[in-house]
């Protein structure tokens, strides 16, 4: 008696392999005593389940490795589970750096089921093998207004879309961005109250919306200071560290050198801090440094790099947060637009003249 009921337990478990998705739910539902709907609820994270009910679940699934079948989830659902995040010249002006911490922090965030597809406008636009129809949603991380006509595209096919990190000129779509110009302005006023009257500056690409508000914003302060400008000392880099190395050393052969030097990024301010090093400069002694973005790298950096720091986590955790709330809930008629302000970290990299006797500068 014994051996045939294993035989036919045995028979169960071969024919559970033809459809593991669905009775392994009803397996999960016997365990749990509850109905095969309940489960499908649970670990789909409904709120109709009690979150003790849902634990247990979730436990069960654990125990017995239940793992779901998203190809046979998506047929069911119409759903790709596929997120698509485009980047502006993802291959010649966005940072490296930067691009990095968007995407961990948007795969931290998005629920499990789902996957990230990461591509260009410029791609996109090009037509090389991307269909944003794939897509149960998408994310814009935009940088220039170049992107404009592609962002409007998104719009009209009605799939869920979120543009993060530049003011876009429209009201109809979720925006989250950053107060660049606050950002280049308190990085500035802190230079001077530090003492800072000969200044130079690396921009970014001059196409970016950052750049020009991070430029607008220096340029403001600077002039509500009545400092003066010495053209030589301002260059126009492309964000990248061998842009601000180069730069740097034009600033330094120019016979002007200047007491501070404020970089758009830090990518490029760890360019022009080697530059320095390299012909025997120190810093912050002989000159001083301010970047932008506050990337993890810079508080590592010697001396430790003072710097805006861009509220890229709070932007990145609306943009995903709205964008699945869409995705889950469908369009919505009311639509967010933030702009986030960013803060200056004081670090060890601008010396404050106002204590230092430095009567040659």
């Amino acid at each position: 008696m014994t051996n045939h009921s294993i035989g036919k337990e045995a028979l169960e478990v071969k024919n559970i392999d033809k459809n593991e998705n669905a009775v392994t739910i009803r397996t999960i539902a016997k365990m749990a005593n509850v109905s095969h709907t309940t489960v499908s609820r649970a670990l789909n994270g409904s709120s109709l389940v009690k979150p003790a009910t849902r634990d247990k679940i979730a436990d069960i699934a654990r125990q017995i490795g239940y793992v779901p079948n998203l190809n046979a989830k998506s047929l069911v659902t119409n759903r790709s589970y596929m997120i698509g995040i485009f980047f502006t010249n993802l291959d010649t002006g966005t940072s490296a750096s930067f691009l990095t911490d968007v995407i961990e922090q948007a795969q931290g965030m998005l629920p499990k089921s789902y996957s990230l597809s990461i591509n260009s406008v410029d791609n996109a636009m090009d037509g090389q093998s991307v269909s944003v129809n794939n897509f149960d949603g998408i994310i814009v991380i935009s940088q220039s207004d170049s992107d404009d006509d592609f962002i409007d595209y998104l719009h009209k096919t009605g799939l869920p879309l979120v543009v993060l990190n530049r003011v876009i000129d429209r009201d109809d779509i979720n925006n989250y961005a950053v107060g660049d110009e606050l950002g280049g302005k308190i990085a500035t006023e802190y230079a001077i109250r530090m003492g800072h009257r000969k200044f130079a500056l690396i921009t970014g690409v001059d196409a970016f919306e950052s750049s020009t508000q991070r430029t607008k914003g220096f340029m403001g302060a600077i002039k509500a200071h009545g400092i003066k400008l010495n053209p030589v000392l301002i260059k126009q880099g492309d964000y990248r560290p061998k842009s601000g190395n180069v730069l740097m050393r034009q600033i330094l052969s120019s016979g002007n050198i200047p007491t501070c030097v404020i970089c758009e990024n830090d990518d490029m301010a760890v360019g022009a801090i080697n530059a320095c090093i390299e012909l025997g400069y120190q810093v912050p002694r002989d000159i001083s440094f301010i970047g932008f973005d506050d990337m993890g790298y810079s508080k590592y950096l010697v001396p430790p790099l003072t710097t805006v720091r861009k509220p890229t986590s709070t932007i990145i955790g609306m943009g995903v947060s709205r964008l699945v709330e869409i995705m889950e809930n469908g369009q919505q008629d009311d639509i967010e637009q933030k702009i986030i302000d960013p803060e200056i970290i004081v670090r060890s990299s601008v010396l404050n003249m106002n204590k230092t006797d430095l009567t040659d500068r």
